[in-house]
């Protein structure tokens, strides 16, 4: 890979060389390095671009990490890749996606991801999105997420997006069952005419579950974003989403929770709260020495990590 590829792949999955133990990496559509472990096997599909990552039951204390990046402008991207997580597993996932674009024609990646969960299993999954490149060209991530937690099984899926991608629909769909938990920790900074839409949906569907949905945005400039979570209380059960936003300049940000208690048990919560950095906060920053854009820069940085 050429050093365009490899800043991307830093950026994406924090990867300076070779990882260790499972990873596949997918430059410009195609695959360029694979490596499987005692415990971890990848798998290419035979009948659509993809993977299948299949984790043995028990496997602990193991990763995998299976980055995209697209260098080249004009380049349209679609894959389809499926988690097997056996019963008893603790492992961690890096996914993400890069994309430079120095040309003029759009270049898009959009990644379906499919986890099935076995019982009592314990997943992390990390996915960043990033931007790069000075041409005219659009860069554009559509990536959904799709997971099926099964009995006492749990994961939690950190997804930050702070630079570069024009336009990004971002759907995740979960189903959870009995004593099953799901955190979703979302963090999305846009600029410039930049557009970003989040569309969660879980169903609680098992017993004594629970999911917790936070999201944490800034809108700059003339960008727009629209936050949706819905959750669907099927069981006795516990739900939150959460929705924090700072506006700048002429950005947008519309959120939209939704909840609904099919369930006599079922105990949900939703919040949302948008609004404009205080004028306060960036007076006491200045007192210190920064000048406005630093002080608002500090408090951005504080508020996305």
């Amino acid at each position: 890979m050429d050093e365009i590829q490899m800043e991307l792949l830093k950026q994406v999955a924090d990867i300076h060389g070779v990882p260790q133990g499972a990873y596949n990496f997918r430059v410009n559509g195609q695959g360029a390095a694979r490596n499987t472990t005692e415990h971890i096997d990848i798998v290419t599909k035979q009948d659509k671009q993809g993977i299948d990552i299949i984790i043995k039951p028990g496997t602990k204390n193991e990763s995998v990490h299976i980055p995209v990046v697209l260098s080249q402008s004009g380049l349209t991207d679609l894959v389809y890749n499926d988690f097997y997580i056996g019963e008893d597993c603790d492992v961690t996932i890096v996914a993400g996606c890069g994309i430079h674009n120095g040309g003029t024609q759009k270049s898009q990646h959009d990644g379906i991801h499919s986890f099935f969960v076995g019982k009592n299993a314990k997943v992390k999954y990390i996915e960043k999105h990033y931007g790069s490149g000075d041409g005219s060209g659009e860069r554009v991530l559509n990536p959904q997420t799709i997971i099926e937690l099964a009995e006492g099984s749990s994961m939690e899926m950190d997804t930050v997006q702070i630079k570069g991608v024009d336009s990004t629909v971002r759907t995740t769909r979960a189903v959870l069952a009995d004593r099953a938990t799901l955190v979703i920790k979302e963090k999305i900074m846009t600029h410039g005419s930049q557009y970003a839409k989040t569309d969660f949906e879980v169903n609680l569907d098992g017993e004594d579950c629970g999911v917790n949905l936070i999201s944490r945005s800034v809108a700059k400039e003339h960008s727009r974003q629209i936050f949706l979570s819905k959750i669907n209380g099927n069981n006795k059960c516990m739900g939150h989403s959460e929705c924090d936003a700072i506006l700048m300049d002429e950005g947008s940000v519309s959120a939209i929770p939704e909840i609904t208690a099919n369930h006599l048990d079922a105990s949900l919560i939703h919040e949302a709260a948008i609004g404009k950095i205080a004028g306060e906060q960036i007076t006491k920053l200045m007192t210190l020495g920064l000048s406005e854009a630093e002080a608002e820069a500090q408090i951005v940085n504080g508020f996305l990590k």
